[in-house]
């Protein structure tokens, strides 16, 4: 485990859980923290300058979520949880940067543990843990707060849903979105008693899908240069700009073929 005072953390694209991380690294290195306020796909040439600077004093670059497009040179830490290091029993960001961070068991909180579960698998990870209704929807809120979610758009994803169709013989909703921040249809999904088994949110120039492992797999082998993530292979989150054209059929046809491969 590399000495935490010879670290310096860059933040990736803020969420709930990277502002929770930018908290952690305040309380023990303020000043060997970096954050460029970036959205999510965020790369580390966007701190080339700090990083150099990090190593040539002798510091060790952590790079949380960010994609090392400059190569960073010399030793550094490299702290995600998606992508190919997303699953189910994989430590999250936050899990990984408290260790990072050597903090002391008794600082890991209630609220970090929900931050985290969130993180790794959304509503349902957070009721697998015993969240409470109210623990989830203050998670969720304050998570979508955190990406810059507006009300403007949550209540375009409420008009969203509203005009939603499914496919698939009722196994996949598709809701197409005026913007890009899917949580607003997929959080009140979710949330309903019955939520949907496969989501698929389209928005201007992008597309997210929500849904069972074996369908992503199915997705990104066929769309390539996408992201994923979630509690995989189980269940998780599969995304790719710009939208292929025949998506919502290959989506409703990959569904149908899990479906026929588990009967």
């Amino acid at each position: 485990m590399p000495d935490p005072s010879k670290l310096a953390f860059f933040l990736g694209g803020h969420d709930l859980e990277m502002l929770t991380i930018r908290d952690l690294v305040r309380e023990v290195a303020p000043d060997r923290l970096f954050d460029r306020n970036l959205p999510w796909g965020a790369k580390a040439s966007v701190y080339r300058a700090e990083i150099e600077d990090a190593v040539a004093s002798g510091l060790q670059p952590v790079l949380i979520e960010l994609e090392d497009d400059i190569g960073v040179r010399g030793a550094h830490v490299v702290v995600d949880h998606h992508g190919s290091r997303a699953g189910a029993t994989a430590p999250t960001s936050l899990h990984q940067i408290f260790d990072l961070l050597q903090l002391p068991r008794s600082r890991w909180t209630r609220r970090l543990e929900l931050v985290a579960a969130n993180d790794r698998g959304h509503i349902r990870e957070l009721r697998r843990i015993g969240a409470t209704q109210e623990e989830i929807q203050r998670i969720r809120a304050d998570d979508r707060a955190a990406q810059g979610v507006t009300e403007i758009d949550e209540r375009a994803g409420e008009k969203a849903i509203q005009q939603a169709q499914t496919f698939a013989d009722g196994l996949l909703t598709v809701v197409e979105l005026p913007h890009a921040r899917s949580a607003v249809v997929a959080d009140r999904l979710e949330m309903r008693p019955d939520p949907p088994e496969s989501l698929l949110v389209i928005s201007p120039i992008e597309v997210n899908y929500f849904g069972p492992g074996p369908v992503i797999d199915a997705l990104h082998d066929r769309y390539p240069g996408g992201w994923t993530g979630g509690s995989l292979p189980e269940r998780g989150f599969w995304g790719h700009k710009p939208i292929p054209a025949d998506i919502i059929d290959f989506t409703e046809s990959a569904i149908e073929l899990v479906r026929r491969s588990v009967r």
